[in-house]
Parts: C-alpha cells; sequence; structure tokens
C-alpha cells in the first residue's frame, strides 16, 4: 500500500521456474505490495507449481501458449478487477531488480507521472549488465526512429519493467494491441497517443542463462513492429488513416 493506493505487482511468467521465487521474495522485501498476480503463459516446466505455493499470490494459468502480449492482456485485467490503484510489470526472470519498485509507484501514487519505466539505458548500464552488442544497437536505432515518429525522448521503448496507474490502463485499448511481444510498444505509443508523459529511471539489468530473451529472428519481427506502430501512429496523427490502436481522442 502507498497512501491507501494497493498496490499490485503482475508477472508475465513462461518457463521461469528457476527464478520465479527469488524474484517473488525479493519483490515482497520491499513492504509495499498489496498483492502479487502471476500468469503463466502454457510453461513447460514448474513455474506454476512453484507459483501456487507463494503467499497473497493470484495465479493464472494459459492452458497453451497464447503470446507475450496476451500474457500481459490477462495481468492487466485481473490487476484491475482486483482493484490495483497502482500496478507494476516485473518479469519473474530476475532480469530486473524489483528494488526499484518503491521509487517508480512512488512516482505515480504521487500523481507526478501515470507511467513509469525502468530504463537500461539511462546510466549506461545495458551493456555492463550483459546486453548482447547486437541487441544494444537495435535498441539504440529503433529508440531513435521511434522518439522520432511518436514525438517523445524515450532512452529506450524495449524494457519489460513498468509501473501504470489504474486510470491510465483504464484509458487503453489494449485489447486491440497485438498478442505478440510487440504489444510493449504499441502500449507506450499508446500512452503517448492519449498525451501522457512517460518518466524513466535508471535500472541496473543482468543478463544470464535463465533470464528470457527472443531470439534473432523474433527480435527482428519484433523490430518491424515496432516500426510499423511508429508509422501508423504518425500518420493517424496526420487523420490519413483511422487505427484501433490510436483511436480519436
Amino acid at each position: 500500500m502507498f497512501k491507501n493506493q494497493k498496490v499490485v505487482v503482475v508477472m508475465p511468467a513462461y518457463n521461469a521456474a528457476q527464478t520465479l521465487r527469488k524474484t517473488y521474495d525479493e519483490v515482497m522485501e520491499q513492504d509495499v505490495v498489496d498483492l502479487v498476480i502471476v500468469v503463466d503463459d502454457g510453461s513447460q516446466d514448474e513455474t506454476v507449481a512453484i507459483a501456487r505455493t507463494l503467499p497473497n499470490t493470484i495465479v493464472q494459468v494459459h492452458p497453451r501458449n497464447q503470446g507475450y502480449g496476451a500474457n500481459q492482456k490477462t495481468c492487466y485485467k485481473l490487476a484491475l478487477e482486483q482493484g490495483g490503484d497502482i500496478i507494476v510489470m516485473v518479469h519473474p526472470d530476475y532480469q530486473y531488480s524489483p528494488k526499484l519498485i518503491p521509487a517508480m509507484i512512488s512516482i505515480i501514487g504521487n500523481d507526478l507521472y501515470p507511467c513509469v519505466l525502468g530504463s537500461r539505458i539511462l546510466g549506461g548500464y545495458a551493456l555492463k549488465g550483459g546486453m548482447p552488442t547486437w541487441k544494444y544497437v537495435a535498441n539504440r536505432f529503433l529508440t531513435f526512429a521511434e522518439n522520432i515518429m511518436l514525438g517523445a525522448k524515450l532512452s529506450e521503448y524495449h524494457t519489460g519493467y513498468r509501473a501504470f496507474s489504474r486510470k491510465l490502463l483504464e484509458q487503453l485499448p489494449l485489447e486491440q494491441n497485438s498478442d505478440d511481444f510487440v504489444f510493449d510498444n504499441q502500449m507506450l505509443a499508446q500512452i503517448l497517443w492519449f498525451g501522457h508523459t512517460i518518466a524513466e529511471v535508471t535500472c541496473p539489468t543482468k543478463y544470464f542463462t535463465e533470464a528470457s530473451s527472443i531470439n534473432f529472428q523474433r527480435s527482428v519481427q519484433y523490430g518491424f513492429g515496432c516500426l510499423s506502430t511508429g508509422l501508423t501512429f504518425r500518420l493517424a496523427q496526420l487523420k490519413l488513416i483511422n487505427s484501433k490502436l490510436f483511436p480519436p481522442k
């Protein structure tokens, strides 16, 4: 709880058995989280069994893998149904440190910004934390292109560590977004579309064997999806097309 606002942490999980408990323990050590929601997207390991042993946790299971975006849709839907006022997404692979949760929710809970990202780029920690060089270069290129198309100045659009206000999530047409990885990018574009400012905090990150990561082919697909999102945003802004992603304001 933060200033009488319920804090819910959502974890979109897929084959996270080796790191889920460690991530959960560090989340709860922050003493501000009221509820954890784990949504398993058809894992083939012990993720669900472990999740069901965690106190103060709701576990939702997708019988088959529906995609990272579909997982998040379920996460946010459940968080709102459970009365969450501040919703934080933390990947259960322990790539991002849950120790930043108090800082992120204080920004939202004090009505400074409705969205906060944990940026791997601010502070120059990405490569130090083990981000592959090709991913770093792609991240910088896509971020540069998207800042131009979306009219923003974010350090990156591709972090999986995010916090949102309830009011913001209720405004976004999330069901229109992709069920795949580009969901992340579409969501941020929608936040900017509705005129909100996105805050960022420096976030150390770790790359190791158990940390989730998409392969090169999926990364290329994601990259083109991001560029397509930016182009659709700009064309809708110029009123040259109608888009369900970016409805009339």
